[in-house]
């Protein structure tokens, strides 16, 4: 009796803590579209910031991004866009 009290305790921990984390895990995608234009990105037009590279769709976004980093970077996150990292220098 005290096995199934310790497996519904289990199962309950599972579906409450860790398989969310592994949904939001799940559900982040490496970056498609630009975060200012919202368009088809073009590897080659990035720019690095904090340790990111976030690519765009054209280089006159660049210029509009670094105007205002942090809220370009929110849309990124709550897109759940999963970052490909800057290159070390």
């Amino acid at each position: 009796m005290k096995r199934i009290k310790l497996l519904v305790v289990f199962a309950v921990f599972l579906g409450l803590v860790i398989a969310p984390a592994l949904a939001n895990y799940a559900m982040a995608a490496p970056q498609t579209n630009c975060p200012v234009m919202g368009g088809k990105i073009n590897q080659t037009v990035y720019t690095d910031y904090q340790g990111k590279r976030i690519y765009f769709c054209c280089t006159g976004c660049i210029d509009t991004f670094k105007k205002d980093p942090a809220k370009y970077m929110k849309k990124l996150e709550a897109d759940k866009v999963d970052l490909a990292p800057a290159p070390a220098k």
